[in-house]
């Protein structure tokens, strides 16, 4: 698991070499200022750290750093960037690589140093024999979006590391307000984090107060009025938008979003689909899949299915300008009661 794998390095227990696969760019970035900061001191970054494009590098040459005996301290960091060869793709630089010698170097790696593999990819090739010995003989590390349940340990033990506590509620709240994007959430972390500095608590209030709600998730819960029909609430949030310039057009645009997901969610759970593989049919977070459930409301398949044709009908007259954008949405909002 991804956590585990930091909590290694922490701890400085290295593996010789790491395969970091996934587009997860936020976990692939702290995983290496994880290895940065603890395999090398900052007087070794200059001598001991190294990292080549593979696109415009040939494996040979990377290894041939790797095999280098450190200048000063005990070890080489070395970082391989899109090794494109492990995947299906076809080539599209123009250099090529001598495989042969990483299956030689992972076979007997430098015992002096740590290889590290950015694999940017959703998949690798695992018919070619280089994939096969690295997912045997490398750490593996899935940069991929966590699961609900890792999001949250990974939000508890963020706010741990600064001596603070957050409660389960607090954590709900951060991730139903922020979503599940890591960058997002780092950053409404460090700013309660900071805000918090003398009860070092953060509760359901702090969360509430301190994170702000994105146009998706005043969307969520304005669409989440109108599934329980509460027209007024709606129509309330919606007036707000507008006085903070939001384009209706746009907003109109994350409700249909919302309301296809919620019909989506409807159909495949009377097909029998779990909530995890409903995530995967879609190409979701599960936690989407999740709040869908909880807010799917008063609304049925026919009426869901009626009101995104309802928005496609006014989406179609907002572009052609045969009404004013505010009204036909205010007007389309106040048609559900």
């Amino acid at each position: 698991m991804v956590l585990d794998v930091w909590k290694d390095i922490k701890k400085k227990q290295f593996a010789p070499v790491y395969l970091l696969l996934g587009n997860e760019s936020y976990l692939i970035n702290e995983t290496k200022q994880l290895l940065l900061e603890h395999a090398l001191s900052e007087d070794e970054l200059d001598f001991n750290f190294a990292q080549f494009d593979l696109e415009e590098t040939p494996i040979e040459t990377a290894l041939e750093d790797a095999e280098t005996m450190p200048f000063i301290g005990e070890r080489r960091l070395v970082f391989l960037m899109n090794p494109f060869f492990l995947t299906a793709e076809k080539n599209k630089s123009k250099v090529e690589h001598n495989v042969k010698k990483l299956e030689q170097y992972l076979a007997d790696p430098a015992p002096f140093s740590i290889i590290v593999l950015v694999a940017p990819y959703e998949k690798l090739d695992e018919r070619k024999k280089i994939t096969k010995e690295l997912k045997r003989k490398a750490a593996l590390f899935e940069a991929k979006k966590l699961s609900e349940h890792d999001l949250k340990t990974w939000t508890r033990e963020r706010a741990a590391a600064a001596q603070v506590e957050m409660d389960d509620a607090a954590i709900e709240m951060l991730l139903e307000l922020a979503g599940t994007n890591l960058m997002m959430l780092a950053n409404e972390m460090d700013k309660m984090i900071l805000y918090v500095e003398e009860e070092r608590t953060i509760d359901v209030e702090t969360v509430e107060k301190l994170v702000g709600k994105s146009l998706e998730q005043n969307v969520f819960t304005l669409v989440d009025h109108l599934l329980q029909r509460n027209i007024e609430q709606a129509l309330s949030i919606y007036h707000e938008l507008l006085r903070q310039n939001e384009e209706p057009i746009k907003i109109l645009g994350v409700i249909a979003s919302q309301v296809r997901l919620m019909y989506q969610v409807k159909g495949l759970s009377k097909q029998g689909y779990s909530q995890q593989k409903i995530a995967s049919a879609l190409k979701i977070h599960p936690y989407r899949v999740k709040l869908a459930f909880q807010k799917n409301g008063k609304f049925d398949e026919r009426e869901l299915l009626a009101i995104i044709n309802d928005l496609a009908e006014a989406d179609y007259k907002m572009k052609t300008g045969q009404i004013e954008k505010a009204i036909a949405l205010e007007l389309l909002l106040m048609k559900m009661r």
